[in-house]
């Protein structure tokens, strides 16, 4: 488990799962010896063969008035094919949020960064065959154009499943707000619309006595892209506005204080941006 502070509010990860591979499924146009060259990756991101070392987790964030949780992960018992390694898992990830020192009755929010398969999961849990919310407590946020984009998806299959079990059962609930994508949630943290691999996707940015996070989303799926930018992953809605937006937020954010908390970068998971050359890089 690691915690960041950030001014008075204080952020923890809680891991649902790691795995290493992917470069042809995320960046079916790399190679494992191009990610390999990029020497800063190792130990934390790349393995000695080039595959990515990934993290599918969630994001808590504690603030003086809020208990938000960014991105519920996969979710247990899910019907997930043809993701076999993500289908019908069966994880201590409530355990261990519960081992942190949150019970699922004490979180006052749930943010949704955009409502793909691995960030919406846990937002149910089956019990009596039923998908019920998983924090009956809590305003499940999600951005307007989003949820109304995949609310209409009758026609993808995939997509339809993950609303049917993890989406709907919650708006059904009466428990989801549909927010602007620049929403402020509290007095120190809003969203920054970060368009591209999806339609109405979000990051998170915490500010706080003068410090500043910023929890990525999907804008970012591994550090690699930030030494290669153009590197769009295959499962972006619009590779084209993901690659402007992933060049807009890099100049924002390389050689400020700002602490960059990936949502899928394994290892230490945060750090600082840095320019190098016409690139950037994770300094952690």
């Amino acid at each position: 488990m690691m915690k960041w502070k950030i001014g008075d509010v204080t952020v923890t990860k809680i891991v649902e799962l790691e795995a290493i591979g992917g470069v042809k499924f995320l960046f079916p146009q790399v190679t494992p010896e191009a990610v390999r060259d990029i020497h800063w990756l190792k130990p934390h991101f790349v393995d000695d063969d080039g595959e990515l070392i990934m993290s599918v987790h969630a994001l808590v964030i504690e603030t003086p008035s809020r208990r938000i949780i960014v991105d519920t992960c996969i979710g247990n018992d899910k019907p997930r094919m043809p993701m076999k390694n993500w289908d019908h898992l069966q994880t201590t990830f409530l355990k261990d949020l519960e081992a942190a020192g949150f019970a699922r009755d004490s979180i006052d929010t749930v943010m949704c960064t955009h409502l793909h398969v691995d960030h919406v999961g846990w937002n149910t849990m089956l019990v009596d065959d039923k998908w019920i919310p998983t924090f009956p407590k809590a305003r499940y946020l999600m951005a307007e154009q989003e949820f109304t984009y995949w609310q209409a998806q009758e026609d993808n299959e995939q997509q339809r499943a993950v609303y049917d079990d993890s989406v709907g059962p919650v708006f059904e609930a009466g428990l989801v707000d549909l927010v602007p994508l620049d929403h402020q949630i509290c007095d120190e943290v809003d969203l920054v619309p970060t368009l591209g691999h999806t339609i109405g996707h979000v990051s998170v940015r915490i500010r706080s006595n003068g410090e500043e996070g910023l929890i990525t989303g999907d804008f970012i799926h591994h550090p690699c892209q930030m030494a290669h930018m153009d590197w769009a992953a295959a499962v972006d809605y619009d590779q084209k506005a993901s690659t402007e937006t992933r060049k807009r937020i890099f100049a924002q954010y390389a050689d400020t204080p700002t602490l960059i908390i990936g949502t899928h970068f394994a290892g230490p998971t945060a750090g600082h941006l840095k320019r190098e050359g016409d690139a950037y890089r994770l300094e952690v």
